[in-house]
C-alpha cells in the first residue's frame, strides 16, 4: 500500500479533492486546487513546491566511489567536479537505457545519485572489486523542488544568502536557521528552479520555511498534472511514458539506445573507463545509428477542430497531458512510428506531442499526422516535426 511522504503532514491537508496518484509507493498529488492550471501558472510566472521525495536516491562513498559511477553512466564520470551535477542515463550490456536520473558529487569520493527506478541491486552488481560503499537512503532523505522565476527570491529570503553565483546543473550546502540543505540547481519544469535536499524528519520544518518566506512572490504547491505539462513543454522524457526501462522491455522494440531517445548528446564514447553498454553503442553509430529518434511535434489546430466539428462538437484543448500511445503516421500514408506524450501548451497556445520515429521522418519541418479520437472515432490531425525544447526558457540557465 502507499504511504504518504516525509511532506505529507503538509500536503495532504492542501490535497482538498483527495486526488492523488502512486509514485514508487507514495502518495504523490495529482492536483491541489480546482485545477490544475493556477498551478502551471505558479511554475511558470511565480514559485512552486513539488514534493519529489519518491525518488530513488543512493549514497555512493569510498575510495572507488568515481570509479563506479565511471563504470555504469555514459558521461565521463572524471570530469564531474565536486559541486557540479550530471543529467545522465545508464545502460545495461546491450546498449539499452536502464534508467535516467541525476549525479551529484558531494566531495572527491562521495556521489548523491537519484533514478525513477530502484537501482541499489545494479550499483552494487556494477560495484564488485571496488572499494565503494552504496547506500540506499531514498527514506532518509527528502527532496523539494522549488521551481519558477521567482524560486531565487524564496530561496534567497528563506536562507539569507545569494544563490545568484550557483550555476546551472551546480550544488552547494546551505541553511536555513539551524536547518541543513543541500541545495541543486536542477528540476524537471524547464525553468529557473532549485531542489531541495533535506533530513526526511525535518522535512516539514522546510516546507513551512519555504512557504513563509514565499508569500510575497505568491508561493504554492503544484502536483503532478501541472509537472507533466511543463516536462513535456521542456521536451523532457519520462520513464515508461517515452521510453521503456531495458529492465521491463519484453520485446526488442521495447528497448532503447540513448541515441534513440534523445540523449545521445550525454554519451562520451571516447571516454577512458568502458562503461556498460558501450561496445554494444560503438557498434549502433558504427551500423549508421539508431533506426529511430525521437522528435517534436506541433499539431494543427484546425485539422483537430475539424475532427470534433464533424461530429457535431465544439473544439477543445486537452486539459492534461496523455501518457497514452497512438500511431504517428507519414501524411497521407502509412504508419511509422507512435506519439508518447501529447498536450495543450498554456503558454505556447498550441497543442504539443512528442514522437518515435525513423531518422527519414525526424528532420524539422517534416510532415507527419497524428491519429485523434473523437467520439470513438479515429482520425488523423496534421503535425510538423520541431526542434526540440518546445520551450527554451533563458531564466533557467541564467
Amino acid at each position: 500500500m502507499s504511504i504518504g511522504t516525509a511532506f505529507h503532514p503538509r500536503t495532504a491537508p492542501l490535497n482538498r479533492k483527495m486526488q492523488w496518484r502512486e509514485w514508487s509507493g507514495y502518495f504523490a498529488s495529482s492536483v491541489y486546487a480546482d485545477a490544475h492550471d493556477i498551478e502551471y501558472n505558479a511554475i511558470r510566472e511565480a514559485a512552486a513546491l513539488i514534493d519529489v521525495s519518491p525518488l530513488f536516491k543512493y549514497r555512493v562513498h569510498g575510495p572507488d566511489a568515481e570509479r563506479l559511477v565511471d563504470r555504469v553512466i555514459t558521461r565521463d564520470a572524471t570530469k564531474l567536479r565536486v559541486g557540479a551535477v550530471y543529467y545522465t542515463p545508464w545502460c545495461d550490456e546491450a546498449g539499452k537505457v536502464v534508467d535516467d536520473g541525476t549525479v551529484a558529487r558531494l566531495s572527491e569520493t562521495e556521489f548523491r545519485w537519484t533514478a525513477a527506478e530502484p537501482q541499489l541491486r545494479w550499483l552494487r552488481m556494477n560495484a564488485l572489486g571496488l572499494e565503494v560503499t552504496v547506500d540506499d537512503v531514498s527514506e532518509r532523505v527528502a527532496a523539494l523542488a522549488l521551481q519558477g522565476p521567482f524560486s531565487r527570491a524564496v530561496l534567497e529570503a528563506a536562507t539569507g544568502e545569494s544563490f545568484a553565483d550557483l550555476r546551472y546543473f551546480h550544488r552547494r550546502a546551505g541553511r536555513i536557521g539551524d536547518l541543513a540543505i543541500d541545495v541543486s540547481r536542477t528540476g524537471y519544469t524547464g525553468d529557473l528552479g532549485y531542489e531541495l535536499w533535506v533530513e526526511a524528519g525535518r522535512a516539514v520544518e522546510l516546507w513551512d520555511r519555504l512557504i513563509e518566506a514565499g508569500r510575497p512572490w505568491a508561493i504554492r504547491p503544484a502536483g503532478m498534472l501541472a509537472l507533466d505539462v511543463v516536462r513535456l513543454e521542456a521536451g523532457l522524457i519520462l520513464l515508461e511514458v517515452d521510453y521503456t526501462s531495458a529492465r521491463h522491455a519484453v520485446i526488442p522494440e521495447q528497448a532503447y539506445s540513448p541515441f534513440e531517445i534523445g540523449l545521445g548528446r550525454l554519451v562520451d564514447l571516447a571516454k577512458q573507463a568502458d562503461f556498460v553498454g558501450r561496445r554494444a553503442l560503438v557498434a549502433e553509430q558504427r551500423a549508421g545509428g539508431p533506426p529511430r529518434r525521437i522528435v517534436g511535434l506541433e499539431l494543427d489546430w484546425a485539422g483537430i477542430e475539424a475532427l470534433h466539428l464533424a461530429q457535431g462538437l465544439p473544439p477543445v484543448a486537452p486539459a492534461t497531458v496523455s501518457r497514452t500511445a497512438v500511431p504517428l503516421f507519414a501524411e497521407g500514408g502509412r504508419q511509422i512510428g507512435r506519439v508518447t506524450s501529447s498536450g495543450w501548451s498554456p503558454i505556447l497556445k498550441q497543442a504539443i506531442a512528442l514522437g518515435s520515429v525513423p531518422p527519414a521522418y525526424a528532420a524539422p519541418g517534416m510532415r507527419l499526422a497524428v491519429e485523434w479520437t473523437v467520439e470513438a472515432r479515429r482520425g488523423r490531425v496534421p503535425a510538423r516535426v520541431v526542434e526540440l525544447p518546445f520551450l527554451d526558457l533563458p531564466r533557467k540557465r541564467a
